[in-house]
């Protein structure tokens, strides 16, 4: 399942790949601190499985940038080893259903060493991984796990939607004194644009309104935030307005902006990758409801994936997953 490719993918141009934006991200964060290092399988000579580290081990050496034995549970304790011991470690797990084997560390380490220790120690980890479908991977490569991580107290957890936050989200991560989980859609690796010089840094204590709108609010986050934009593209060509807001943080949620943007348009659809059963979208829905109640128009809308392991066949696994039409129809039902 490669899918690495050269340090730079445009260079006669300032497009840059969600890729390249991460990996400029991890370059300036070993340049800057001498305490960052970067671990994980095959983040060293291979580059990493999906070629964010590309280049990173020639630049500065083994000692910051290194591969580690296949044991999710023993390279994740050690990053919070490190951690404990001062050092601002970025763990990176290759797919979130693997970090599944290092959620004792996780969960009954990593997130709660400062509430036991009575806030005397600290565990400042990142800890990147992959999520998401859409690559045909199968249902062992391709879940939408982030909600259960959004659940545990504890943890800081994050989707970067677009290149210019994937771009800056690292410094702003590790500037965090707890652990931080930094969720990477696999379909947005590919996805170019230009850098926008004015964004130098992530807000992420904020969601981001991406589209403006006054008739509904679609929520949506991570690889769901384009489809969100082009299924208000298409709307807008049928006169109805949907604003698209951009969670960015899934721990702690900004309910002041969704919630907020919710008061405005008095409608709203909510788009998550995960299974619809105690899905993130329920919790959200369910403070939409408790906070904004009255002034809804229309019960709220959900579009989640199909409760299914993801499909391997690439119509199965279209069919499984949220999509522009099934958010734009959420949307027409909502405001008609």
């Amino acid at each position: 399942m490669s899918t690495r490719t050269r340090p730079r993918a445009h260079p006669d141009d300032d497009t840059t790949t969600y890729r390249e934006a991460l990996r400029e991200g991890l370059r300036e964060a070993l340049a800057s601190d001498d305490r960052v290092f970067l671990m994980g399988e095959d983040v060293g000579r291979y580059g990493g499985c999906f070629g964010v580290s590309l280049g990173l081990l020639e630049e500065f050496g083994p000692d910051r940038v290194r591969d580690t034995p296949l044991s999710e549970s023993a390279f994740v304790g050690a990053g919070i080893g490190a951690a404990l011991a001062g050092m601002r470690p970025v763990v990176e797990i290759m797919t979130v259903n693997f970090s599944l084997l290092a959620l004792d560390q996780i969960l009954n380490n990593a997130a709660t060493l400062r509430h036991m220790s009575g806030g005397q120690l600290g565990v400042p980890l990142v800890i990147r991984m992959t999520t998401g479908a859409g690559r045909q991977l199968a249902a062992q490569h391709s879940h939408s796990l982030e909600g259960w991580y959004a659940h545990i107290p504890g943890l800081r957890v994050l989707a970067p939607a677009t290149i210019d936050d994937a771009r800056h989200v690292l410094s702003a991560a590790l500037d965090d004194p707890d652990p931080v989980l930094l969720f990477e859609h696999g379909s947005l690796y590919n996805a170019a644009g230009t850098l926008d010089p004015a964004v130098q840094q992530v807000d992420l204590d904020r969601a981001a309104v991406r589209r403006e709108g006054t008739d509904v609010t679609v929520v949506a986050y991570g690889g769901c935030v384009s489809k969100a934009l082009e299924a208000a593209e298409e709307l807008a060509g049928e006169g109805i307005s949907a604003e698209v807001v951009d969670l960015r943080t899934l721990r702690p949620l900004d309910d002041a902006t969704f919630v907020g943007s919710v008061r405005r348009t008095h409608r709203a659809v909510v788009v998550d990758e995960g299974w619809r059963s105690g899905s993130l979208s329920a919790e959200i829905e369910s403070r939409i409801c408790e906070q904004a109640f009255f002034e809804l128009d229309a019960p709220v809308e959900r579009v989640c994936s199909a409760e299914v392991p993801i499909p391997y066949a690439r119509r199965l696994e279209e069919a499984a997953l949220p999509q522009p039409a099934g958010i734009a129809a959420a949307a027409r039902r909502v405001v008609s």
